[in-house]
């Protein structure tokens, strides 16, 4: 707390030399008085607690020219307060949905483990727009720009290999996210495109999305699911479903082309835990803005001190009543 005018505190000298006034007269015995026959009628009865009103009723005429004193000198408080204002990114998650995505080299299949993290680089971003693309021979918006987490969550959960027409589609995977873009007046646009194997479906071509994406100031960061070497992948036989070790191909050289092309980066995800770590990783990298300012607000408190000096002045008024009314 402190005082606008703190000048005026100076008249607290006032009711000071008041109350050293008022002692004086106590203690050396002359306050005014009046001559009688006898003084039986005051003191037969001896003192009574209504003895003690009178002084009661000085210490609160005091207490509020003190009170008054204070509001005028206009007490606030003040405390710092932090507008914070937030840049958010634009990132659209680009995900392979090819059937070669329920390899069971994660945990419990790629497409689920790519899933999952995925929700969980969605809720760590919570001041950005994102949305989803999808893509196998072809490819779909799954999710527009949104900031509606729950509904984000709700449509990632909902992704599964069996959508369109099976392929990897990279060049319109990544061509689709770009589209969702364009019109974006984002400081920061990202492309996040994650697939485990090699472009051999679509009608642009992968190097082409990416000169879009880099005219269009869209950075790119690919990712390459799938385990060195050989992979197990449900097949379909006439004894049901088997799981049988097939090779592992990813165009690992195309997609470090694209990141370097629009300015991103390409990653290697081998596991569910090397998963996580490029997403905690693009996470830190692409990191929103943020503009803090700080300002003052101030809470204006003679309010609180003009009232009391009012119940005071109240007080000793009906103090001085009900001395008149009693016999």
């Amino acid at each position: 707390m402190y005082f606008e005018y703190p000048y005026l505190l100076w008249l607290l000298a006032v009711p000071v030399l008041l109350v050293a006034h008022y002692l004086w007269l106590e203690l050396s015995g002359r306050r005014p008085a009046m001559r009688v026959s006898s003084s039986a009628p005051w003191t037969a009865g001896g003192k009574t607690p209504l003895v003690a009103v009178r002084y009661l009723r000085f210490i609160l005429r005091i207490a509020a020219l003190c009170l008054m004193i204070v509001a005028l000198a206009r007490p606030r408080s003040s405390s710092e307060v932090e507008k914070i204002d937030t840049e958010g990114i634009d990132i659209v998650l680009t995900m392979d949905v090819s059937t070669s995505m329920l390899a069971r080299d994660f945990t419990p299949d790629r497409i689920s483990a790519a899933k999952d993290i995925a929700i969980e680089f969605i809720s760590q971003r919570p001041s950005d727009r994102m949305g989803i693309v999808v893509f196998a021979g072809e490819s779909f918006t799954q999710c527009p720009l949104t900031t509606d987490r729950a509904t984000l969550i709700n449509l990632m959960k909902e992704v599964q290999t069996d959508l369109i027409e099976d392929g990897t589609a990279i060049g319109n995977g990544l061509a689709t996210a770009v589209a969702r873009m364009m019109d974006s007046d984002a400081k920061s646009r990202v492309v996040i495109l994650l697939t485990d194997g090699v472009n051999n479906r679509g009608e642009i071509s992968p190097d082409t999305a990416a000169e879009i994406a880099k005219t269009y100031g869209i950075r790119v960061y690919t990712i390459g699911v799938g385990a060195n070497g050989m992979a197990p992948y449900p097949v379909q036989t006439p004894w049901g479903v088997e799981l049988q070790n097939l090779k592992v191909e990813i165009d690992e050289e195309l997609l470090q082309n694209i990141a370097d092309m629009t300015g991103g980066r390409y990653f290697r995800a081998t596991d569910n835990t090397k998963l996580s770590e490029i997403y905690t990783e693009i996470n830190k990298m692409e990191k929103a803005r943020t503009t803090i300012d700080s300002f003052p607000v101030y809470k204006e408190l003679y309010g609180d001190y003009a009232f009391a000096a009012l119940i005071c002045l109240l007080l000793e008024l009906l103090l001085g009543l009900l001395l008149r009314r009693l016999p």
